[in-house]
Formats: C-alpha cells, structure tokens, sequence
C-alpha cells in the first residue's frame, strides 16, 4: 500500500478529492486535513457536498480524481469494511439498529464483529459473559446502562442514536465519524448526544456533519465550511463564523455588505 509522507498530527488527508455525477461536480479538488484527536466538523449550506465528502471519505464513493489517506496510508481504494477493521467507522445518519434484541445484545453483536466471534442466537448468553463488562461499560459510558435489558426498538429517538454510538464505539475505532447526529432531536436529546461526542471525542479523532451551527461552535476544534463542492473557509469556530465568504454563503449577505455592516 501507497505510503505518503505527511504531518504525524493528520489523521487523515485528502488530496484533490473530486466527485462527478454526470457533469456535475459535487466535490471539487478537495484538499481536507483532519488533525489527530480533534473534533473536526464539516458544514456548509445545502447542497454544498457535505455528505458526497462524507461519503467518500468512508468509501461508500469512489472519487472521480485525487486520493484519500488515513495513517499515511494510501486508502482511496479500500472497501468500507476494510477501512473499518483499520479503524475509521463511521455512524450512519438513519440510526442502524435491531429493535426486537435488547441494548446489550445489540452492543454484544457490533463487540463480536470486532473480534471475529460469530453471533448465535440459539446459545447462551453465559457463552459470551466474559464480554459483559466491556459492554455494560459501553452502556454506561452513552447514558444508557438503566436501559440495557430494554427492546431497542421501544427506546426514544435520541437514546436510539445513543445506542448506535455504543455499538460504533464497540467497533474501538481511532476515527469515528458521525453523520448529522443530531437530527431531528429535540433540545433535551442534542444535550446528550452533543456531551456524548465531548466524552468519545476523549482519546480519538471526531469527524462530525452537523446542520446545527450552535452545537458546532460549542464542541468542534477546527471547522471546514464547504460551498459548491469546495472548501470556502478552514479554521476554529470563531474564524469561519466571521469570515464573510461564509456569511455569504450562508445569509446571501455580500462581502461588501458584512464589510459596510
């Protein structure tokens, strides 16, 4: 595999990312770094990239043009599993559980993948206790340990996004990214899950798409803003927020106006 010299702090880096879909460009020549053990969010108006950005990044695309590193290492070729054994898991936007299994075997399946232990559901659960611990713990770590005997299916919206962290965290990835976690959640859920993405944040790195801006501002580290497939800004919060290229974007306010303002 491709070796490509680099910063020892970038996690991942991309060089002229391009994404083409019948003429039309939804990514273009995108050159993104991520730093090791940041939260790094991407947002960006509708219609930006973000999630085509997403998408390629854990493979789920192939780009048009330009390579993806994660590690130093060449991984634009890799299939999303194999990304995945390396360490870079992503968390879906529609939550990805079983209803009808209870929190604990839904954290146990996703811990079981990880270490190549087949799930059989006519055994025991004495079989497989000796991962109890590690599992109540991941409970425990999301909120969610008071609930672990419970049907998926019959939790909350937010708790279910919860879960579905604790069973990408069972994974022990180094990148997690999550894909507009906090949608459709009331006040009370984007509390959660956004002290939740502090806690997990703790040791790894955090690539988020967020739509909501206010979140963003409290949690991320560095912050990419896209628009028309490109990055318009990079930097903390509190630059890009004042960059008017990017209250432009956002607001249709122009640069002459923010500067006048």
């Amino acid at each position: 595999m491709e070796m490509a010299n680099g910063p020892a702090d970038l996690i991942v880096r991309t060089s002229g990312l391009t994404k083409q879909f019948s003429g039309f460009t939804a990514v273009n020549d995108v050159n993104l770094n991520v730093r090791r053990s940041s939260i790094h969010a991407l947002i960006g108006p509708n219609g930006a990239g973000k999630t085509t950005l997403f998408n390629l990044l854990t493979r789920f695309l192939p780009p048009t043009a330009g390579k993806i590193f994660y590690n130093g290492n060449d991984v634009t070729a890799l299939r999303p599993a194999e990304l995945a054994r390396r360490g870079m898991v992503r968390s879906f936007q529609i939550s990805a559980i079983f209803p009808q299994m209870t929190l604990r075997d839904n954290v146990r399946v996703a811990m079981q993948r990880k270490l190549g232990v087949e799930f059989k559901f006519w055994k025991t659960l004495r079989s497989t206790d000796i991962l109890r611990d590690q599992i109540d713990q991941l409970l425990l770590d999301v909120g969610l340990i008071d609930h672990a005997d419970e049907l998926a299916g019959r939790l909350s919206y937010g708790r279910k996004r919860a879960l579905e962290v604790a069973t990408t965290l069972a994974l022990d990835p180094e990148l997690l990214l999550l894909d507009e976690p906090m949608a459709g959640m009331d006040s009370r859920d984007i509390d959660r899950i956004k002290n939740l993405i502090k806690t997990i944040a703790v040791g790894r790195t955090v690539v988020i798409v967020e739509h909501n801006i206010s979140v963003v501002a409290e949690i991320s580290d560095h912050v990419t803003v896209l628009s028309r497939g490109s990055i318009l800004a990079e930097g903390g919060y509190a630059t890009v927020s004042r960059d008017p290229k990017v209250m432009e974007a956002y607001l249709g306010v122009s640069a002459e106006e923010v500067g006048h303002g």
